[in-house]
């Protein structure tokens, strides 16, 4: 029985990951920026705030005598095009989806080279692989992530620690609410690919705790999103050609719009 704290974890895939991790029988902290949680111990943590994770590591020290894996979980939807998307909008996802989980690894670094042991497992997303166009901020954030995961891996192998970083593609989640911003027509485009996705959050969260079992670095939990990542890395003229695709149906839209 592993002790497990997952931010983000009151929707979406974080609910999802608890879900499956209370089922095998885990002890769960669940956190996020909500006052209460249900079912489990449950802690407000805002991943932009340094104070909430310090007293998140002092929790798991004072109640479990250490953490055995951490799920940085927590982010927002966003995109645009370059010169659409604001610099404000770029701020509040680096913010975000970047340096809430450079957090929460600096947060916990500390307690698992003590412990000599322990599993950080980063949520990334397709696009921290393949880079759409109309996605900048979110492609950017998202691959740095799985820079940032990367470069723990080894850093942190000396300590006994192991690196998880899981880069799903669409999926059914409550994502899409977080998306605004000043290029109205790509997040309405966002939207209906997460709403329309045949695949649930509990699909994904079954394939990433197989993945955790499995100590995998890069967990990718769908086929389009591996079919995507073996695209790019075996048939680039492909791959470029689609991308070209979007951006080109993108460009009509978005002169018809305008004309």
């Amino acid at each position: 029985m592993s002790r497990v704290l997952v931010t983000g974890g009151a929707s979406g895939l974080g609910a999802a990951l608890v879900s499956q991790f209370v089922a095998e029988g885990h002890q769960v902290l669940t956190t996020d920026v909500g006052e209460d949680g249900e079912g489990t111990a449950y802690l407000k943590l805002d991943v932009r705030r340094p104070e909430d994770w310090d007293a998140a590591v002092a929790w798991c020290e004072q109640n479990w005598g250490g953490l055995d894996i951490l799920v940085n979980n927590a982010g927002i939807a966003t995109g645009g095009r370059i010169d659409v998307e604001t610099l404000d909008e770029w701020d509040r996802v680096v913010d975000i989806n970047l340096m809430g989980v450079v957090r929460g690894c600096r947060a916990f670094a500390p307690l698992f080279k003590r412990q000599r042991s322990g599993h950080i497992v980063n949520t990334a997303s397709a696009a921290g692989l393949v880079h759409p166009p109309m996605m900048s901020s979110y492609n950017t954030v998202k691959a740095g992530v799985v820079a940032l995961s990367e470069t723990l891996s080894h850093e942190l192998y000396p300590y006994g620690v192991t690196v998880s970083v899981v880069c799903p593609s669409f999926f059914r989640t409550n994502l899409a609410d977080s998306i605004r911003g000043a290029d109205s027509a790509m997040g309405a485009t966002a939207r209906q690919l997460i709403e329309k996705a045949p695949r649930s959050a509990d699909d994904i969260a079954t394939a990433v705790l197989a993945g955790i079992k499995k100590k995998q670095f890069l967990i990718i939990p769908d086929r389009p999103a591996a079919m995507a990542w073996r695209t790019k890395r075996f048939a680039r003229p492909l791959y470029n050609r689609q991308m070209r695709k979007i951006a080109e149906r993108a460009r009509q839209r978005a002169e018809t719009s305008n004309g």
